[in-house]
């Protein structure tokens, strides 16, 4: 068997799903990505390989890294992963891969958020339009305690008090009470949902291995609140951006639910300048030196925003509003201190 290496990223790519649960183990399935922490196999969510292809534009097997910047195709993650040096050694260990049998794919079918993206769509769909507002529900009260209270206007989030909940595709299914964000593309349609399972009594999230997963077409979309116009910021979680909203209710925002997701998120038409809400570490900073450059090449400023903390939510919990609205002051355009932070 004597291939190019065009033909063997080819021939991986066609099974990119078994690629990454074979060489990247660490990782799960989230949509049509693989995420995992780096193509060395490190636990994390940096990195997202795409398993499916949607356009020649967007084939599958490629892969970035948000925190570094790498990106490649599937040899690429045998060579890392396998610590291989020369490229015969990598054709060989990828020529001995594809000769393995493969797993049923249908095997994988119940794991949460390994659904076909056009299913995860409509199952997304349904799950936020049987979902109800979060006043008085202990969606709200999970949020108050983190800091959050004024919930007005937050129609893409929602409450659903039995959300089934499964901790791997061998367990029994669970139901948890469960705060429910609609992921959404540029035209408003909901494309994905992300579900934040929640402790009984609203006091936090559920004891559970993984109290939050997101299901559907999450790359390029977010949770938004608000429709963006010429300025909007962006960050990676849902607490961390009402946090920042907290002191700009009339800003718009997205969240992009990871670091990775935050750096590949579409920039809306109108958009020319974009506050980048980064948490602080090496995945931040990797998301936003990327939509930085992206947003240079788009004709829009990119402005980073950095918490003295992990977060913004952890600094609007230890510090409070006023100090996160002087700090926030700072770091903003002085006309957007006028226009959305009005005394």
């Amino acid at each position: 068997m004597n291939r190019s290496a065009a033909d063997l990223a080819d021939l991986l790519a066609r099974d990119a799903e078994a690629v990454c649960r074979h060489y990247l183990c660490e990782g799960h399935r989230v949509g049509n990505y693989w995420q995992v922490g780096d193509a060395r196999n490190a636990p994390g969510r940096s990195m997202f390989v795409r398993l499916t292809a949607r356009d020649a534009s967007r084939p599958a097997g490629k892969w970035t890294d948000a925190a570094t910047s790498e990106h490649g195709d599937l040899l690429d993650v045998i060579r890392e992963s396998c610590g291989l040096k020369s490229f015969r050694e990598v054709a060989d260990e990828a020529r001995r891969f594809l000769s393995l049998p493969r797993a049923d794919p249908k095997a994988f079918s119940s794991h949460a958020g390994s659904s076909a993206p056009s299913g995860a769509r409509v199952s997304a769909r349904r799950l936020f339009a049987i979902s109800q507002p979060i006043p008085g529900t202990l969606a709200e009260a999970y949020l108050r305690r983190r800091g959050i209270v004024d919930l007005d206007g937050l129609a893409s989030l929602r409450f659903h008090p039995r959300c089934y909940y499964r901790p791997d595709r061998t367990a029994p299914t669970e139901t948890w009470p469960a705060m429910i964000a609609a992921v959404t593309d540029l035209d408003g349609r909901i494309t994905g949902v992300h579900r934040t399972w929640l402790d009984r009594d609203g006091r936090g999230k559920a004891p559970i291995d993984t109290p939050r997963r997101a299901v559907g077409h999450l790359l390029g979309n977010a949770v938004r609140f608000g429709v963006a116009g010429d300025v909007m910021a962006a960050g990676e979680g849902i607490e961390t951006m009402l946090s920042v909203r907290s002191s700009m209710l009339t800003m718009p925002m997205a969240a992009a639910l990871s670091a990775a997701h935050l750096a590949a998120m579409l920039f809306p038409a109108k958009l020319r300048r974009l506050y980048i809400v980064r948490d602080n570490d090496r995945a931040g900073d990797g998301a936003a030196t990327i939509l930085i450059g992206r947003g240079q090449a788009a004709g829009i400023e990119a402005i980073p925003l950095s918490p003295r903390r992990d977060d913004f939510n952890h600094d609007l919990r230890t510090h409070g509003i006023e100090p996160l609205r002087s700090m926030l002051k700072t770091q903003i355009a002085p006309e957007d201190v006028a226009r959305f932070m009005p005394l």
